[in-house]
């Protein structure tokens, strides 16, 4: 997910997979696939074990995101269909977060808000979210834990779980926006190539 208040400009179509040393670790940028990629519809299917496998890819989609200048990233995304997510929400890296299996158990209230993604890059929409969630995930270790989110942190939080269920966020907006938005990306695609 774009945070549009940033006015950051992604990456036109993705990361290029590619190997960053950082500190004595490996990591590797990863594909952000692009809407309308069907892969995008997968629906993630739960982690069975937190291990280094895990781990590592999670470290690859905070690599990703950040390389990408995004707040939040879904497995899915990144053509791995396991119920991951990693997000920061802060312009200097300080606060990432790892949700494995993450499961929204309340919702409160409603909000909009102009909403963007790594996925469809460059395309910004207002979204109606619930305003307030508390969700229950394990985090990089394994170990379970609860979050009360409320602002951007909640919509991010919506935001990144609809992409584990295979949801994309202009699929939220009305046919007559979708549609101008793949005729739009059509045109942008053309000129690409």
């Amino acid at each position: 997910m774009y945070e549009n208040t940033h006015n950051l400009l992604p990456d036109a179509f993705g990361c290029a997979s590619q190997v960053l040393k950082n500190e004595e670790k490996i990591m590797a940028l990863l594909n952000i696939l692009q809407y309308p990629d069907e892969r995008l519809h997968t629906v993630a299917k739960p982690v069975e074990k937190v291990d280094e496998r895990i781990q590592k890819l999670v470290a690859d989609m905070f690599e990703t995101m950040y390389e990408a200048r995004g707040i939040g990233l879904a497995a899915t995304q990144v053509d791995v269909h396991e119920r991951v997510v990693v997000m920061d929400l802060t312009e200097d890296r300080s606060e990432p977060r790892v949700f494995v299996n993450p499961v929204i158990v309340e919702k409160d209230g409603e909000t909009t808000y102009e909403e963007g993604c790594l996925s469809v890059p460059g395309i910004y929409d207002t979204v109606t979210r619930a305003e307030r969630v508390k969700v229950e995930a394990l985090n990089e270790k394994g170990e379970k834990f609860t979050l009360e989110a409320d602002g951007l942190l909640a919509i991010c939080v919506q935001h990144e779980l609809d992409h584990l269920m295979g949801i994309v966020f202009v699929e939220r907006l009305s046919q007559l926006k979708q549609g101008r938005i793949k005729t739009k990306l059509k045109k942008r695609q053309k000129h690409t190539i």
